[in-house]
């Protein structure tokens, strides 16, 4: 059997979920470890100093360790749905940076000593731009998702689980249109599966299933 990319992962870290979608859209099998953040494994520090998810492990020794990576050398592989047609760099660097700024204060405002109200509103002023996009067009970057819309979701589908009442009822009906798709859609179902946390010695898993 051909040695296969092995990624350690953490089901709900949306930097890993965005990694999976695309390994899970370009069809690209992986054995998957997924890693419990109070245990991580010795494997996971020894092929990443980071030691944070996700990281791929290639047969021919590279290590990938930031996500949006991951996403290209996936749909390297093969791409199906054409997503790199539909990228826009500067969007996910900016959901990257300042939204995922505003979203960590507002979800753990204990954790940073923020004012959640303050960083709830500047997520929401943020989303607003996403708004705009998505009327003119049903997906971030066209008539059909892409990479920008995949690099997103997971973040925004975290800010929106922070206070799901409050987000709903926000002035906001085409990225909770566009939300509503992703969270809906067999990609994300596909890519949810609960595992439990990998050890040395476990029968490999493989992803996509």
């Amino acid at each position: 059997m051909t040695a296969l990319p092995i990624l350690y992962s953490f089901r709900r870290c949306p930097y890993a979920m965005r990694a999976r979608m695309a390994l899970f859209a370009s069809g690209q099998r992986c054995e998957i470890r997924e890693v419990k953040l109070s245990a991580k494994p010795p494997e996971l520090a020894a092929a990443s100093p980071k030691a944070t998810v996700p990281v791929l492990c290639l047969p021919d020794g590279r290590v990938i360790d930031e996500s949006v990576d991951i996403m290209r050398w996936a749909l390297d592989q093969a791409d199906p749905e054409a997503w790199v047609d539909r990228d826009d760099p500067a969007l996910t660097a900016a959901n990257d940076g300042e939204f995922k700024h505003h979203l960590d204060r507002y979800k753990y405002p204990e954790r940073h000593g923020s004012d959640a109200a303050m960083h709830r509103a500047e997520g929401l002023r943020l989303l607003g731009r996403l708004e705009r996009r998505l009327v003119d067009q049903p997906w971030l970057c066209g008539d059909r998702r892409g990479l920008a819309d995949i690099a997103l979701f997971a973040f925004v589908r975290q800010f929106a689980e922070v206070d799901r009442v409050w987000f709903d009822a926000q002035p906001l009906p085409e990225v909770q249109r566009w939300l509503a798709g992703l969270i809906g859609s067999d990609l994300f179902a596909g890519i949810m599966v609960r595992l439990a946390p990998w050890k040395a010695g476990d029968v490999p898993i493989l992803f996509p299933a």
